[in-house]
């Protein structure tokens, strides 16, 4: 089964298409509200070297990057073999 994790914040429209995407494709996964966290926060940042715009998303612990690169993932064709592994 994949792992998807994925950071947000509230009222984050890329975090909704994110969100959206990851639904439609039928992916469970596991959403982190980095929005008054900041423990969280500091984790998100460390795992994506750096990153500190939402969301931050990783699928079977590799960094995807935000919605703009898990779209492009998808449009390429990428996306679905990484949810299926």
């Amino acid at each position: 089964m994949v792992n998807v994790e994925i950071y947000t914040t509230m009222f984050c429209g890329f975090c909704a298409r994110a969100k959206r995407l990851l639904s439609l494709k039928g992916v469970e996964f596991t959403e982190f509200d980095v929005s008054m966290d900041a423990q969280k926060r500091a984790e998100m940042m460390e795992r994506s070297n750096g990153g500190r715009t939402v969301p931050q998303i990783f699928i079977n612990g590799q960094h995807i990057g935000g919605c703009n690169e898990l779209e492009m993932l998808d449009s390429d064709g990428g996306l679905d073999p990484l949810l299926s592994a």
